[in-house]
């Protein structure tokens, strides 16, 4: 199959440090080449995959100072695709509702995974082209009132084996928090767990301009070096071994998170995860074996005092049979195969998808 994948230019694929999409398209590009596939990946020039690289920048653009307006790199990107969307049978984007009035305008199929989440203004153009096939990444992030053409709900996926398992904790015990340093991640739930739980937080995350006053003002006043750290910003490892040796991972998330992928990281890394129930954590986060999902502040400390008594293999077991890279790409090529033969059953024009590999 011949497969166009569209990832946003603001981090390289895979990202050096924080970028969820631009780690899990990586992951998809390079798992669909394996399987036999021709991939073409549309990203910034520094990303690296076994696909074919084609990019209108040569880095990322969160790192070039001279980039002022990011909407017109997406713009000569997306361009740069559907100009040559007859060299693709499906092209997959993964740039929220941006791609969607290119892909109005052109017979070759495109798939849009929704990443982020909706607001009054977005909701607007995916309310335009509702008849567009989208994939969510759970179930919970789906919007009845939009009319949207869902197919599938494709679940977010890594690779478990890059994860080092960590069989036990850290003595003394601590507990982790790793996330943008923002009002909806709850960084500031995390230090109240942490200090009312009587247990050492350590916290590791960017913290993007916008999220400057709020760290200022909720997070830095808690930060003494030793009942709460902040880390700083977390590369793969880094965050593999912080999330490993803790009792816990926190998630006092305040917003409907999409998906998380800090929850299966930490899992695989054998670390539960307690979790506030908003958003995807019910789909994410199995009750009583990989995790505590609880609906308060006062569930989350509880969940702390007893989080040791749940099995770390089963956590990283849960993890390998649910949130791997191969269900993910699995979950992909059924919706791609399935636009094709829908296309094919609609106009008879396109090869024919059964002989597609």
């Amino acid at each position: 199959m011949r497969i166009a994948q569209i990832a946003p230019l603001w981090e390289r694929v895979p990202p050096p440090a924080y970028g969820g999409i631009e780690l899990v398209v990586g992951l998809l590009c390079d798992e669909l080449v394996r399987r036999g596939h021709d991939v073409t990946l549309f990203a910034s020039g520094d990303s690296m995959t076994l696909a074919r690289l084609e990019s209108v920048h040569p880095r990322a653009l969160r790192l070039d100072p001279s980039v002022k307006e990011y909407g017109i790199y997406e713009m000569l990107q997306l361009s740069q695709v559907y100009q040559r969307a007859e060299e693709f049978d499906v092209i997959h984007s993964h740039m929220g509702c941006a791609a969607l009035p290119y892909s109005k305008l052109v017979k070759k199929p495109t798939v849009h995974t929704l990443h982020g989440v909706f607001t009054p203004d977005n909701a607007k153009m995916f309310q335009h082209a509702r008849e567009q096939p989208y994939i969510s990444i759970s179930n919970s992030q789906r919007d009845a009132q939009l009319g949207l053409n869902y197919v599938s709900t494709v679940y977010n996926g890594i690779d478990v084996s890059s994860h080092k398992f960590y069989p036990q904790p850290d003595e003394p015990a601590y507990l982790a928090f790793l996330a943008r340093m923002s009002p909806e991640k709850g960084p500031h739930h995390a230090i109240e767990i942490a200090k009312r739980a009587k247990v050492p937080l350590k916290m590791a995350g960017k913290v993007d301009v916008v999220d400057v006053e709020f760290f200022e003002n909720e997070i830095k006043p808690h930060i003494d070096g030793d009942q709460i750290q902040y880390l700083g910003e977390a590369n793969h490892e880094q965050k593999n071994n912080l999330m490993g040796r803790a009792i816990a991972t926190l998630f006092p998330i305040t917003w409907k998170e999409p998906f998380g992928l800090v929850m299966i990281e930490s899992m695989a890394a054998g670390t539960p995860v307690v979790g506030l129930r908003l958003g995807s954590t019910p789909e994410v986060i199995a009750h009583g074996q990989s995790g505590f999902l609880c609906n308060t502040i006062d569930e989350c400390v509880d969940a702390v005092h007893t989080i040791t008594a749940l099995d770390r293999f089963t956590c990283r077991e849960y993890v390998s049979s649910r949130f791997g890279v191969k269900q993910m790409a699995d979950g992909y090529q059924a919706v791609y195969q399935q636009i094709l033969v829908e296309r094919f059953a609609q106009n008879g024009h396109f090869r024919n998808p059964v002989l597609i590999k």
